[in-house]
């Protein structure tokens, strides 16, 4: 199926958390001299419009990144984030909204490479129409992420962080990302994978944090924004989770003090939490 388009969500809470958790990541990354991939399976257009066009029509922005805008008492980690996308907004006005490979493109250094896949026929050619400046340093490509992945591991520096957020319009999409973990595991044990799921009522949406920890690796780490009950009809995202396999010795504490300031900023009910869990090495 392609007939998901990341813009109608642009911005909204799961935006919120991933690109929060994105930054934290590319930002230890960066803290040595040795260069780093980022490799992005499912990129989509890169950057999208809030006041106009898809995002527009269901403003799921002004229930995320909306909220935080005009905050004065962000968490320093959280400030960072934002500091991000308001760089992208100049004027102070809240017209663009950075998609997980225009995020990376900002902390990205001059030695540091991209690779990003988007099988979408119209977001791949606006991902390559918004990365056509950057040279041999971001390579953009039409193609499945999951497949693309098996030839680029492991990469040359031998440092990436590899983002996984697939649409999960189709169930399979939850075993896709394991098979794909388990594999990219085998050929560069050592890297940084961060997978984006949506909190549903189906299923494969429960059971993805419990197969990710039985992946072989010493230290993962789960975190979870629930934002609101679930609903009674059994339809819609009422949260978003990460999982990190090797992660940062850093980011649980970032995430210890971050998230109970986004459960209060971006909760809509009694339902609203956060869920964090790690296995250190």
């Amino acid at each position: 199926m392609l007939s998901y388009r990341h813009a109608f969500h642009a911005g909204n809470h799961a935006d919120v958390l991933k690109h929060f958790v994105e930054v934290q990541l590319l930002r230890y990354l960066t803290l040595k001299d040795k260069p780093f991939w980022y490799i992005d399976t499912h990129a989509g257009a890169g950057c999208y419009a809030l006041d106009s066009g898809y995002a527009a029509q269901n403003a799921e922005y002004e229930s995320g990144i909306a909220r935080l805008w005009q905050q004065d008492d962000l968490p320093a980690a959280l400030a960072g984030y934002l500091a991000l996308v308001k760089n992208l907004n100049p004027d102070g006005q809240m017209k663009l909204y950075p998609g997980s490979p225009l995020v990376a493109a900002e902390l990205l250094r001059e030695q540091d490479r991209m690779r990003l896949f988007e099988l979408h026929p119209t977001d791949s050619e606006l991902l390559e129409q918004n990365f056509s400046g950057y040279g041999a340093q971001v390579l953009t490509q039409r193609a499945d992420g999951f497949g693309a992945l098996k030839a680029l591991l492991p990469p040359p520096p031998r440092r990436a962080l590899v983002l996984m957020d697939p649409p999960y319009e189709e169930k399979q999409d939850y075993q896709r990302v394991v098979t794909a973990l388990g594999e990219g595991l085998k050929r560069f044990a050592n890297g940084i994978y961060a997978v984006w799921y949506p909190q549903l009522q189906r299923a494969e949406s429960r059971q993805l944090p419990e197969r990710l920890k039985q992946l072989p690796v010493k230290s993962w780490l789960h975190v979870a924004l629930t934002v609101q009950h679930e609903s009674e009809d059994g339809f819609g995202m009422h949260g978003s989770g990460m999982f990190v396999l090797n992660p940062p010795w850093t980011l649980h504490g970032e995430l210890q003090e971050v998230m109970p300031y986004l459960v209060r900023l971006l909760g809509q009910d009694a339902g609203a939490g956060f869920t964090l869990e790690q296995q250190a090495a």
